[in-house]
C-alpha cells in the first residue's frame, strides 16, 4: 500500500522542469503533468482504488487552472481521507477546521490575485514561441512591424555608422563623439554601450527573462562584426578608464616588470615649437631614485618587431592546442542544431509533430543555437592564422595611424611588459590575448 504520493504540474511555456522538489520526503510514487493534467486524473482514480495517507504538492494552484477546479479537486482528495500538504505554501489539511478554512481562503485569494500575472506570462511565452518581439517601443534603428522588427531606413544608417566607427577605432567615446558631429545625434556613452551589446542589432530578440532567440529579424551588423565587438568590449574592460579612447596606441598596455605597475604616456613640448616628445614612465615607481622615463617611439618600434616575430608562432601553437578543437566542436554542435531545426517543419507536415509541440521544440532549439553563438563570439576568429600572416609584416604597422594601430594592438596583445636590463637598456615581453 502506498503511504505517500506526490504530484507536480509544469507549464512548459513558463516553468522549468523541477529537480528534487521533495527532498527529505519518502515518496512512493510521483505523478508529473506537462501542460495537461492527465496524470492528475490518473492520481485521483488510483486514490479511489488504493488511498494513500499523504499527497505532497508544491502549490495548490497545480491542482487546476481556476479557483473552482482547485477547490473541487482539493475537496475530492480530502474526502478520500488524504492529507494534502503544500510544501511551498502554508497549507496542511491536518490543521484544525478553523485554521484550514481561514488558511485556504487566504491562499485561494492569493491564487486569484496571481492568476492575471500568470496569464500575462503565458501570453508572453506564446509570443516567444512565435518569435514575436516583446511589448514596448522598438530600439533606435528599427520600427515595429506586424510580427517582427523592421529596419527603419531613416535611422538604421546612423546606428550602422556608429558600429563601423567602433570597429574601426575600438573607442566607445570616440564613436559617440563621431555620431554627434556627423549626424547631430547625441547619446551618452552608456547608451552607446547598450547599442553595442543589444542583441536586436544582431538580428536576435531578447526578452525580459534574459532569453535570446536568434535570427528573428533583419540584422544591422553581421555575426563576424558582432563577435569582434564583443572581443573589443572585453579587452577594453581590462583597461583603465578612458584608456580605451586614448590617442596613443600603447596606452593602457605597458607595465613595468619590476613593480607590475602601469606605465603612462607623458608628452613634452618646447616653447614656441610644434614638435613633441613622448615618454613612458611609471609615476608610482617604488624605486629610489625612480626609474627613468623611456622614449615612446623606441618602445613602439620594438613592440612592432616583437609582434611580427612572435605572433605567427603563438597563433600556430594555438591552432595545435585544445582551443581549436573546442572551436570546431562548438561549430559542429551549432550546425547540428540548425539541421534539426530545419527538420521540424517536415515532421509537422508528416503529422509526427503537432503545432504546439513543433513550436515548443523550435523555441528550445533556437535558445540552444543562441547559446552556442554566444560561445563562438568568445573564441578567437576562425581566420586568425590568415590575419596573423598579414600583420606579421612591419610595414603593415608603420602604415597605420595611431588610432588604427591601437585597434590592432588590442586585438592581439593583452600586456606589454618592460624588462629593465640596466639604466639605459630594456627588453619587452608580449602577453597575447589568447
Amino acid at each position: 500500500m502506498m503511504k505517500t504520493i506526490a504530484y507536480i504540474y509544469t507549464d512548459p511555456l513558463i516553468d522549468t522542469a523541477p529537480e528534487d522538489e521533495f527532498v527529505g520526503w519518502e515518496i512512493d510514487r510521483t505523478y508529473h503533468d506537462l501542460g495537461q493534467r492527465q496524470q492528475l486524473q490518473q492520481l485521483i482514480a488510483d486514490c479511489q482504488q488504493n488511498t494513500p495517507e499523504y499527497l505532497i504538492i508544491r502549490h495548490l494552484q497545480e491542482l487546476g487552472d481556476t479557483i473552482t477546479e482547485i477547490s473541487d479537486r482539493l475537496n475530492q482528495l480530502e474526502a478520500l481521507g488524504i492529507e494534502v500538504i503544500a510544501t511551498q505554501q502554508n497549507y496542511k489539511s491536518s490543521q484544525s477546521n478553523i485554521n484550514i478554512k481561514n488558511n485556504l481562503a487566504q491562499l485561494l485569494q492569493e491564487i486569484q490575485t496571481n492568476k492575471y500575472s500568470r496569464l500575462l506570462q503565458q501570453g508572453h511565452a506564446r509570443n516567444r514561441l512565435k518569435n514575436l518581439p516583446p511589448p514596448g517601443k522598438a530600439p533606435y534603428g528599427y520600427r515595429r512591424g506586424k510580427d517582427r522588427y523592421i529596419i527603419d531606413k531613416s535611422t538604421a544608417p546612423v546606428v550602422k555608422d556608429f558600429f563601423e566607427q567602433f570597429l574601426l577605432f575600438g573607442s566607445l567615446r570616440g564613436a559617440v563623439r563621431y555620431l554627434e558631429k556627423r549626424y547631430g545625434k547625441k547619446i551618452a556613452p552608456s547608451t552607446g554601450h547598450k547599442w553595442l551589446t543589444n542583441p536586436v542589432y544582431r538580428g536576435n530578440t531578447k526578452y525580459k527573462n534574459g532569453i535570446i532567440i536568434s535570427n528573428t529579424h533583419a540584422a544591422i551588423i553581421n555575426q563576424e562584426e558582432a563577435a569582434q565587438i564583443d572581443r573589443l568590449l572585453r579587452r577594453n574592460s581590462l583597461l583603465a578608464p578612458r584608456t580605451a579612447s586614448a590617442p596613443r596606441s600603447l596606452a593602457g598596455l605597458v607595465i613595468c616588470d619590476y613593480c607590475h605597475l602601469p606605465m603612462t604616456i607623458s608628452r613634452v613640448t618646447k616653447r614656441n615649437k610644434k614638435q613633441e616628445y613622448l615618454y613612458l614612465r611609471c609615476h608610482c615607481c617604488p624605486k629610489v631614485p625612480k626609474c627613468k622615463a623611456i622614449n615612446y617611439q623606441q618602445i613602439l618600434e620594438l613592440t612592432i618587431n616583437k609582434i611580427c616575430q612572435e605572433l605567427p608562432i603563438a597563433v600556430k601553437e594555438l591552432s595545435q592546442n585544445k582551443p581549436n578543437n573546442i572551436q570546431n566542436n562548438v561549430w559542429t554542435a551549432l550546425e547540428e542544431k540548425k539541421a534539426i531545426l530545419n527538420q521540424i517543419k517536415e515532421l509537422q507536415n508528416q503529422g509526427i509533430l503537432d503545432q504546439e509541440t513543433a513550436d515548443l521544440r523550435s523555441y528550445k532549439l533556437q535558445l540552444e543555437i543562441a547559446q552556442l553563438q554566444a560561445k563562438i563570439a568568445q573564441l578567437p576568429p576562425k581566420d586568425l592564422q590568415a590575419i596573423a600572416s598579414t600583420v606579421s609584416l612591419p610595414q603593415f604597422w608603420f602604415d597605420l595611424s595611431e588610432a588604427e594601430r591601437r585597434f590592432y594592438f588590442r586585438e592581439f596583445i593583452k600586456q606589454i611588459v618592460i624588462i629593465r636590463l640596466s639604466a639605459n637598456q630594456w627588453d619587452l615581453k608580449l602577453v597575447f590575448i589568447f
